[in-house]
């Protein structure tokens, strides 16, 4: 990897010639950030045909069947509100989300891995408290040893995040496309600048 890491691991944005349609709550607010709430542009006429969605932005291209012709979905709203999960799911992708993409040893963006920091070679658990991100030096400077004998110090104490805190976090880190109709939805709720 180059040191770009969050780029590297999200995929790439081919599906984005698909014309993916950002899928927003009954509230208006994207079901998730990152990664953001898109649909195939299948999957949003489908829910629109069904009277599941409202189509709020459309792309200028169409598709076509023998007796319908159908702007392509760039925005659409849930007719049902879907309430968020409460509980974060501890996957690595959440880790190095929580985490920034950085290591919370040195602070360096690129070549991540995860680390245990009470190691589980002396009881220490796969846990939101136990393992941070960590770029493969210091992971393997620190190899099994404490935090102590390693002579490493955490950047911030881990520990489980909120589920909005993490959809907070995901604001930080935009995808790589964003679509035009898409960002009034995006930012709306964003605390403004003084």
């Amino acid at each position: 990897m180059d040191g770009h890491f969050r780029e590297d691991f999200v995929r790439s944005p081919a599906g984005l010639k698909q014309h993916p349609a950002l899928v927003l709550n009954a509230d208006y607010r994207p079901l998730s950030y990152y990664p953001l709430s898109l649909w195939p542009w299948q999957d949003a006429v489908k829910a629109a045909w069904l009277d599941r969605v409202e189509i709020i932005a459309e792309y200028d291209e169409v598709v076509r069947s023998p007796s319908t012709v159908i702007r392509i979905p760039s925005v659409v709203v849930l007719k049902d509100y879907v309430k968020p999960q409460k509980r974060v799911a501890f996957t690595r992708f959440n880790l190095f989300l929580r985490d920034e993409f950085c290591c919370q040893y040195c602070g360096s963006k690129g070549d991540l891995t995860f680390d245990h920091v009470v190691p589980r070679a002396a009881g220490g658990v796969t846990s939101w408290q136990n393992v941070v991100a960590a770029c493969s030096p210091c992971n393997l400077r620190k190899g099994s040893r404490s935090l102590r004998h390693s002579g490493l110090s955490l950047r911030k104490p881990p520990r489980a995040p909120a589920a909005e805190e993490l959809r907070n976090m995901g604001r930080k880190f935009p995808p790589n496309h964003l679509h035009d109709s898409w960002m009034d939805f995006l930012y709306w709720d964003a605390e403004l600048d003084a």
